[in-house]
C-alpha cells in the first residue's frame, strides 16, 4: 500500500504522497455502521471476532497502548426494534447501541453492543447511520477516527436532505476514514477476484491458505448491488479508505480468513496514517488543496 501524509481541512479530505508532518494519533474512535436487516446475521457474529483481532494489532503497532486506549462505537440501521417512538414517523431510523448504556466500548466489553443487533429490518440508509454517529457521538481530538459500515443493500433514501458532498464533508472535517464493507466485486488490473481495492488501487487477493497478497490495479468488477458503487465505495475511497466485498467473507472457511486478515492488517495501516481528529493543516499546505481535488477525482475515474 502506498504510504500516504495526510491534508485535512474543514470541508476536505485529501491523500497526499508527501506533506508536511503530522501528529501520530495515540488512539483510535473505531466506529461499526451496521445493517439489522434480515439477511446481516452472519456479519454480526463476525465483528466480534475481528474487533478483537484489530485491537490486538493496533495495540502492538503502539495504537491504544498507552493511557488512551482505543474506543469501539456500534451504531444500528435498518431496523424498527430498537425505535424509542415506534408511532412517530419513520421507525427504521438510526441508533445506538448498547441502547441503555456508554457510546464508547472497549474491545473486551463490545458484545455488550454487538449482542443488541437484530434482523428485523428492510429499510437500510448506510447515509442516514454515518449523518447518526456525527449528531450523537463525541470523538477525541487526539484519536484518529475510522469507520466501518457493513451492509448487504445499497441505500435505501430515508432523508432527501442528505447529499453525497455533504456526508464526504461532514467526515472530512473530523479527518475521518470509512471503509465499507458491501455487495459488490472488485479485482485486480490481471482481472483476479479481489477481496477489496483500497483508494490508490491496491488490491487485495486470497492466498488460498487464509492469508492474502497485494496487487495493483484494482477496480470495481462484476455484480455490484443496486447503487452500492456510487453511494459507498466511492465515498469510502474519496475518504481514502477502502471497499470489501462482503461475499467472499460469507463464503466462509478460508476465504473468510483471508477476508478478515486482509481487511485488520490494512486498517492498521489506515490508522497509524491517519491525523488525529483535530488536527489541522499547516497554512503552506493550502496551495495544494486545488490540485489534490483534481488528482481525487481522475483516481476515482480510472477505477471505474
Amino acid at each position: 500500500m502506498t504510504i500516504k501524509k495526510w491534508l485535512i481541512i474543514p470541508g476536505l479530505a485529501l491523500g497526499l504522497s508527501a506533506g508536511a508532518a503530522q501528529a501520530v494519533p495515540t488512539a483510535a474512535d473505531i466506529v461499526l455502521l451496521v445493517d439489522e436487516s434480515g439477511s446481516m446475521g452472519g456479519e454480526h457474529s463476525w465483528i466480534q471476532g475481528m474487533v478483537s483481532d484489530l485491537e490486538s494489532a493496533l495495540v502492538a503497532a503502539g495504537v491504544g497502548a498507552g493511557a488512551d486506549p482505543n474506543r469501539y462505537a456500534v451504531v444500528g440501521f435498518g431496523s424498527s426494534i430498537h425505535d424509542p417512538d415506534p408511532f412517530g414517523g419513520l421507525t427504521e431510523e438510526p441508533h445506538k447501541h448498547p441502547t441503555a448504556g456508554p457510546d464508547w466500548l472497549t474491545a473486551g466489553n463490545i458484545t455488550s453492543a454487538t449482542s443488541e443487533l437484530s434482523t428485523f429490518g428492510g429499510t437500510e440508509d448506510g447515509w442516514a447511520a454515518i449523518d447518526f454517529f456525527f449528531d450523537n457521538y463525541t470523538p477525541r481530538a487526539n484519536a484518529a477516527l475510522n469507520l466501518i459500515l457493513i451492509t448487504d443493500e445499497d441505500r435505501d433514501n430515508t432523508d432527501a436532505s442528505l447529499s453525497y458532498s455533504g456526508i464526504l464533508n461532514r467526515m472530512a472535517a473530523r479527518s475521518a476514514l470509512l471503509n465499507v464493507v458491501v455487495y459488490c466485486g472488485f479485482a485486480d488490473g490481471g482481472g483476479n477476484r479481489a477481496i477489496g481495492v483500497a483508494d490508490d488501487g491496491t488490491a487485495y487477493l486470497e492466498d488460498g491458505f487464509g492469508g492474502f497478497t497485494a496487487s495493483t490495479g484494482g477496480t470495481q468488477s462484476g455484480f455490484c448491488s443496486g447503487t452500492t458503487m456510487g453511494d459507498y465505495v466511492n465515498l469510502a475511497w474519496d475518504t481514502g479508505g477502502a471497499a470489501w466485498d462482503l461475499d467472499i467473507l460469507r463464503a466462509g472457511g478460508n476465504s473468510a480468513q483471508s477476508f478478515t486478515a486482509a481487511f485488520v492488517d490494512l486498517k492498521v495501516a489506515e490508522i497509524r496514517q491517519q491525523p488525529p481528529t483535530g488536527q489541522v493543516p499547516e497554512p503552506a499546505t493550502l496551495a495544494l488543496v486545488g490540485m489534490g481535488l483534481l488528482g481525487l477525482g481522475a483516481r476515482r475515474r480510472l477505477r471505474r
